[in-house]
């Protein structure tokens, strides 16, 4: 008798870039709806509010989308926080330190902008290995602090859609 083990979802981490690429019309959609829908839950840091909020803004000003399809993005997102498709984990004093302290320590070659910085030590606190990104500057990043980055939209076979691998979660197992 064969026994056929299940293998669950595992939660991933997207950065902003990668929630916005979930709504624009754009190359490498498709490829982050499958790596999502693949996960299950999708967590990022509370500072993708903002983020992905500015990436429609900026699309519209930009003349990519029009008026009626910027409201229908920023609408859809708010519904989809609200529902729970994201899971943004809040960028907290204590979570700030911490980013504060890694830039203390970064060896000067690395580039990191701020923003990139809590989306790592976010994902370092809900015990992620991996993160998912297609921002160059913050993947490069990743190995400084120990973790993996992943662009789901690569065309480089080591770095297609694949679930992650994650260390206990404190704050996901408390749910």
């Amino acid at each position: 008798m064969v026994k056929i083990e299940t293998v669950e979802p595992a939660p991933v981490y997207f950065d902003s870039a990668l929630i916005a690429k979930f709504y624009l019309n754009e190359p490498g959609r498709e490829a982050v709806r499958d790596l999502a829908t693949k996960a299950g839950i999708v967590v990022s840091s509370g500072i993708a509010m903002a983020e992905i909020s500015a990436a429609f803004q900026r699309k519209f000003r930009e003349g990519s989308v029009d008026k009626v399809v910027f409201d229908a993005l920023q609408g859809q997102f708010e519904h989809d926080v609200t529902n729970g498709l994201w899971h943004l984990i809040p960028a907290t004093e204590a979570l700030l330190e911490e980013v504060r302290a890694l830039f203390s320590q970064l060896d000067k070659s690395v580039f990191l902008r701020s923003l990139d910085a809590v989306h790592l030590v976010t994902a370092q606190a809900e015990g992620f290995q991996r993160v998912y990104s297609n921002d160059c500057h913050l993947l490069n990043a990743c190995a400084s602090v120990g973790l993996q980055g992943i662009n789901p939209i690569s065309e480089y076979p080591d770095t297609q859609l694949g679930l992650p691998l994650r260390k206990k979660s404190r704050r996901l197992q408390r749910k």
